[in-house]
């Protein structure tokens, strides 16, 4: 299994109160064409974009990029088929894939724009590395045969490390409001574990070499 049953049902929770989190969030900023207070607010925490740590931030936002996103996913992917576990490499590829997509779908939905007229929420960038963090934690969790505690430390720690270091490059170079990272990073936390589920119930019972 690729959603391991010591986190299944609390990662569902988590699952449905982060997709609470955008559909509410996406309604309050809709048709937004500028930063909120809390925007500001963190802008003014994090210095704003600028040129100090801006390479850094450029890196970070190049992994989120289709080129570097794609060596990032296949490096996953290869990874999880030589530890033969073929359903975490589907889910190395439909779970970002599916985050992405669903970020595409709501911004022009939500209709908030950055920069005259880019559509800003949520983040895909944001939703891509945090997705793809949670699928490197459920396999980890699964192999390590984590119990529910650990097997959630685990998990939201990666997928907030993902959505911090991803959230904090959009930041830096004004792509993104910040609320718009916190967008991303809750449709991540949304999508992923409903993916997993799905491919999990499409493999079967007997789905390969993937343990629980």
């Amino acid at each position: 299994m690729v959603l391991p049953v010591a986190v299944r049902r609390w990662l569902g929770t988590v699952a449905v109160l982060a997709a609470a989190v955008v559909a509410a969030s996406g309604a309050l900023y809709a048709g937004d064409s500028g930063p909120r207070a809390v925007d500001l607010r963190v802008w003014a925490a994090a210095g704003g974009p600028g040129t100090p740590w801006w390479d850094v931030a450029h890196a970070v936002d190049l992994l989120g990029e289709p080129a570097g996103a794609a060596v990032l996913v296949a490096a996953v992917a290869a990874g999880c088929l030589a530890l033969r576990r073929p359903r975490a490499a589907v889910l190395a590829v439909a779970g970002p894939g599916a985050a992405v997509a669903a970020t595409t779908l709501l911004k022009p939905l939500v209709g908030r724009t950055i920069h005259g007229g880019y559509l800003a929420y949520p983040s895909g960038h944001t939703a891509f590395l945090t997705a793809l963090a949670l699928v490197v934690a459920l396999l980890l969790a699964g192999r390590l045969g984590l119990g529910p505690a650990a097997g959630a430390a685990l998990v939201l720690g990666a997928a907030l490390l993902g959505g911090v270091v991803m959230g904090w490059a959009q930041i830096k170079l004004g792509a993104h409001y910040p609320t718009d990272a916190l967008g991303g990073w809750c449709t991540a936390l949304a999508v992923v574990p409903a993916t997993a589920w799905a491919v999990d119930r499409a493999a079967g019972p007997a789905g390969g070499a993937d343990p629980a």
